[in-house]
């Protein structure tokens, strides 16, 4: 199964590569510069988190968008990958009333696939300024936690989910099964 990682500048990219490396993917790194040409014959599709601030300069996510048009296979984005998803949808990314950094509680509010198996509180790892402000058309929120209020989303018909947090650092409780979850929805969407 292939799975690549897009790389959006974040600080923890190679880290999303390596848990999909572990968990048996065929996976690598790409710019976001990427030709969509190039990703053909994916299984599936991470967009990193990222230094660009997607609530202040959207247009420093690369080709991001041209994915998230022609991508049939399942998508992941976290962190700026998941404001970008939300506002290149229709939906809104802003500066967060309350930035988040470190250790947060995140709580379960619609069941899912990506959450299969795990309990409806957990701990995760935040590093962000902005966060999705209004979901894009046809997304459910799945999760928030007590600072923001979409910290996980899903559209109702497409394979596509967003992530405020982190799942790829050890920090994140469940955060390997988070992933498997997604690699397991991969290989079923095929």
């Amino acid at each position: 199964m292939r799975v690549y990682v897009v790389d959006n500048g974040g600080q923890w990219t190679h880290r999303e590569w390596r848990v999909l490396k572990y968990l048996g993917a065929e996976t690598k790194i790409v710019a976001n510069d990427t030709r969509v040409s190039e990703l053909d014959g994916l299984d599936g599709l991470v967009l990193s988190g990222g230094a660009p601030r997607v609530g202040v300069d959207p247009g420093k996510m690369g080709r991001n968008g041209e994915y998230l048009d022609a991508f049939e296979a399942p998508i992941l984005g976290i962190c700026a990958g998941h404001q970008f998803m939300a506002k290149h949808l229709g939906g809104d990314a802003a500066p967060a009333k309350v930035p988040e950094f470190g250790k947060s509680v995140v709580e379960i509010h619609q069941p899912d696939v990506l959450f299969e198996g795990l309990p409806n509180r957990f701990e995760v790892w935040e590093s962000h300024n902005d966060e999705v402000t209004q979901l894009p058309k046809d997304f459910v929120a799945l999760a928030s936690s007590e600072n923001c209020d979409i910290q996980a989303m899903r559209h109702r018909d497409r394979p596509l989910f967003g992530l405020q947090f982190h799942p790829e650092v050890e920090h994140t409780q469940f955060g390997a099964d988070i992933f498997r979850n997604f690699l397991r929805l991969c290989e079923t969407s095929k």
